[in-house]
């Protein structure tokens, strides 16, 4: 279900800048990255500087009626907005500018539509814009509050804004549980995986890092690759053998954004749990990226909401080769714990990273000797399930396991362990 903006649109971006101007910069660079991933052509920029938003006009009502003159001008088809609006903000500014008005939220939905591919991606899509959609549907026009017409609904009856609302309440219900089948699937996906000796890891990063051609470089694998903003929208897991044997399970996920839209955290919780269950992170930074630092923070930020930002973190700096300054670079590697620089494109590092990523999955385990009676047998299993047997010794009434496990399982079985001889 896409809505608000179509190909080949001509839009005036409206944005109020931060009073820091670093922080202006970035947002307009990363609202022109936004409109192009959109596939809208920007004609103008209306850049104002004002202390707070107008609670009616956003900009104020002189400044939107400049921005009729600008619609008119550019023959421009749609206003694009750079931060959220109030429903009533944008019903003043649509009718002052008459075009149609899309604010930052719509637009990342508008723009994860387009890449939504599977089933489970469309769901979660239009279960956002519904939810986003849902509390606005008062200021979409006058005819959706008149009475019904024809048989059966004359008289009191249900106005047709309310018969809106409840239709799409119900389709929300009907998404929410299709998307809740998707998740139990998942769940026996997951389990499936979990008898496999493997600890998991989640790539994250802000949108258009490089974490789809880091998954490919580390496994081989071919996973589509683009350098528009999110690109990736469905996880894909692949398996990568680690230097000492190890092999980790590694998840591509959604790209970050600062201030990601609530709806969308709320609807892509499937996808955003490989990252909540994943035993350890690699954030993916954009070394490049004149605003790294910032997008650093807003990575750390959605971290901290998701409840994941005490998990163990590997720290990769992407597209080493085309930094400028490596001396900065390496500074900057050297003040980062659990850190390398890369080129995922070109492999330079990758051998380093794969030294970090097993001082990590070890720094996840440790070895334990077990005395497990043949009455809790369950508990050799679980030990494969959740880390590396190294020996299993059957003898007359006990079992004897040496085996590198989880540390949270380590506290399970503590009344099982013995020291080694």
């Amino acid at each position: 279900m896409t809505f608000e903006v179509d190909q080949r649109d001509r839009a005036v971006l409206v944005t109020i800048d931060p009073p820091e101007p670093e922080l202006a910069e970035w947002n307009a660079e990363e609202l022109r990255e936004l409109l192009a991933s959109a596939a809208v052509d920007l004609v103008f920029e209306m850049r104002i500087r004002r202390p707070h938003p107008d609670p009616a006009y956003y900009i104020g009502q002189g400044h939107a009626l400049e921005l009729y003159e600008l619609v008119q001008e550019r023959r421009a088809s749609v206003v694009v907005v750079g931060e959220n609006l109030s429903p009533r903000q944008q019903r003043s500014l649509e009718e002052a500018a008459t075009v149609r008005v899309v604010d930052r939220t719509q637009l990342i939905l508008d723009i994860f539509a387009q890449r939504a591919h599977t089933k489970e991606g469309k769901l979660q899509v239009e279960l956002a814009q519904l939810n986003y959609l849902l509390p606005r549907l008062s200021g979409i026009g006058a005819e959706l509050s008149r009475l019904g017409g024809g048989i059966g609904t004359r008289g009191p009856g249900e106005t047709k804004l309310e018969s809106d609302r409840r239709r799409i309440r119900e389709r929300i219900s009907d998404i929410s549980s299709e998307l809740e089948e998707v998740r139990r699937h998942r769940q026996i996906q997951k389990s499936g995986r979990r008898k496999l000796p493997f600890p998991s890891a989640a790539l994250v990063g802000y949108t258009s890092a490089g974490k789809s051609t880091l998954l490919n470089a580390l496994s081989g694998s071919e996973v589509q690759v683009d350098s528009k903003l999110f690109a990736t929208l469905d996880p894909t897991t692949r398996r990568v053998v680690l230097p000492d044997g190890w092999s980790v399970l590694i998840t591509d996920t959604v790209g970050f954004i600062r201030d990601l839209p609530h709806h969308l955290v709320a609807a892509f919780r499937a996808t955003l749990e490989e990252v909540i269950e994943a035993d350890f992170l690699i954030h993916v930074v954009d070394a490049t990226h004149d605003y790294s630092r910032e997008q650093r923070k807003a990575v750390e930020q959605v971290l901290e909401e998701l409840g994941v930002a005490d998990k163990p973190v590997v720290t990769v700096f992407n597209k080493a080769d085309a930094v400028a300054d490596q001396y900065e670079l390496r500074r900057l590697v050297a003040e980062t714990p659990n850190s390398v620089y890369i080129s995922a494109k070109t492999y330079e590092g990758l051998p380093y990273l794969m030294r970090q990523m097993s001082l990590t999955v070890q720094s996840l385990l440790t070895r334990v000797t077990l005395e497990i009676p043949y009455s809790r047998s369950d508990l050799v299993a679980l030990c494969y399930d959740r880390g590396r047997v190294l020996s299993a010794d059957y003898q007359n009434d006990k079992i004897i396991v040496t085996a590198e496990i989880t540390n949270d399982l380590v506290g399970k079985l503590g009344s099982f362990r013995v020291e080694a001889e």
